[in-house]
C-alpha cells in the first residue's frame, strides 16, 4: 500500500508546489501508516529528484522519454493510473492547477476512485475516508465522504505548509515506452515570458480595480510589486477596459490564484474576484467604500483614497527595504 503523488516539473525543474505535494502526500501516508510514492514524469536530472525525498517522498519513480516533455492528457493519465496500480496507491495526489483538474476526472474513470477536488486541509478521518474542501468561494465549507478503494485528491495551491525533513529517497528511473499515435497534443511553438513574475506562481500580488480610474494610475501598483518582488493582477472591468493585459485578470472567469499576501486595491470585491482569490492567506484592501464587499474577506482594510495611501506605501516599503 502507498500515497502516490504525481510531480509536475517547469522544464526540468521543480517549484514550490511540487514541495507541498510531497509534504502533504507524505502526512496522508503517515495517516494510512503507510510510505509517500513521488511520480515525476518527464525528463527531470537527478540533482532535482533528490529533493522531493526531503519533503517526505520514501520513493521517487522518473518516468522518462523524450515524447512525455509535453504534457498530453491521455499518455500521462495512463502513466500515473499504471503506477498506482504497481505501487498498490490507496490515494494518488495531485495539484488542483489546470494540469491536476485535466487529469484527475480521467484517472477517476481509469481506477474506479472517488475524487476530493480542491481539498485544503488533510483528510479529517481514514475510516471512513473525509476530506475537507471549501465552497462557495471560500463562504461555507464541506465534508467530503471518499467511499471507494482509491482515493483521488487535488490539493488547493498554497494550503498546505512545507515540511523539509533529511531523508534520501530511492530514486527509480524507467524509460516509459510511448506509442506516438497515442499522443494527440502537439506543440507548434513556444513564447515564454521573461522578466515577469508569473501570476500563478507568485507568493504575493498586488492588484488594482476600476477604482484606480485610469490606466494612467497604475504606476505604483507596478512600483509596489517591484519592491515587493510581486506580481500584478487585475479585476475583469479593467482587463475588460484594456487598461491591463487579460493575463493578469483574477476571478471565477480568469486566473485562480492563492498567494501569501493579496493586495485588493481599488477593487469593491464581486462574487466573482473573491472565487478566484479567497483562498490567499492575507488579503489587505484599499477603498473608499467602507461598505465595499471585498473588507468582509481581508484581514487588512484601509479605507481611503488609493491614489493618496499607494504613494506612502511605496515609500513606507521603499524605507524598510533601503531602496
Amino acid at each position: 500500500m502507498s500515497v502516490l503523488v504525481f510531480v509536475e516539473n517547469w522544464d526540468g525543474k521543480f517549484k514550490k508546489l511540487s514541495y507541498e505535494l510531497v509534504s502533504y502526500a507524505s502526512k496522508v501516508a503517515e495517516m494510512l501508516s503507510t510510505s509517500a510514492v513521488a511520480l515525476s514524469i518527464g525528463e527531470v536530472d537527478n540533482s532535482e529528484l533528490e529533493k522531493l525525498g526531503n519533503y517526505g517522498a520514501k520513493k521517487v519513480i522518473s518516468a522518462s522519454n523524450e515524447a512525455l516533455n509535453v504534457l498530453d492528457n491521455q499518455v500521462y493519465t495512463a502513466i500515473i493510473g499504471e503506477y498506482a496500480r504497481k505501487e498498490n496507491s490507496t490515494v494518488v495526489v495531485l495539484s488542483n492547477n489546470n494540469t491536476g483538474k485535466a487529469l484527475a476526472p480521467r484517472l477517476s474513470v481509469s481506477l474506479k476512485a472517488g475524487i476530493g477536488a480542491g481539498v485544503g486541509k488533510l483528510p479529517l478521518s481514514i475510516s471512513p475516508f473525509v476530506v475537507y474542501k471549501k465552497a462557495y468561494s471560500g463562504n461555507a465549507f464541506t465534508n467530503i465522504v471518499i467511499k471507494t478503494d482509491t482515493r483521488i485528491l487535488t490539493l488547493a495551491q498554497n494550503s498546505f505548509e512545507l515540511i523539509e525533513t533529511p531523508n534520501a529517497a530511492t530514486i527509480e528511473t524507467v524509460d516509459v515506452p510511448v506509442d506516438g499515435g497515442a499522443v494527440a497534443t502537439h506543440v507548434m511553438e513556444v513564447q515564454k515570458q521573461t522578466g515577469k513574475i508569473l501570476l500563478t506562481d507568485a507568493e504575493v500580488v498586488v492588484s488594482g480595480g476600476r477604482g484606480m480610474k485610469s490606466p494612467d494610475n497604475w504606476a505604483p501598483i507596478v512600483e509596489l510589486a517591484e519592491l515587493l518582488g510581486a506580481a500584478t493582477a487585475c479585476s475583469r472591468p479593467v482587463s475588460d477596459e484594456g487598461w491591463r493585459p487579460h493575463e493578469e485578470h483574477t476571478g471565477q472567469t480568469g486566473k485562480i490564484i492563492a498567494p501569501n499576501l493579496y493586495f485588493a486595491i481599488g477593487i469593491s470585491g464581486a462574487t466573482q474576484h473573491l472565487a478566484g482569490v479567497s483562498s490567499s492567506k492575507f488579503i489587505v484592501a484599499i477603498n473608499t467604500d467602507k461598505d465595499a464587499p471585498i473588507f468582509s474577506a481581508a484581514q487588512y482594510g484601509i479605507v481611503g483614497d488609493a491614489s493618496k495611501i499607494l504613494p506612502k506605501l511605496v515609500e513606507a516599503v521603499r524605507e524598510i527595504r533601503g531602496k
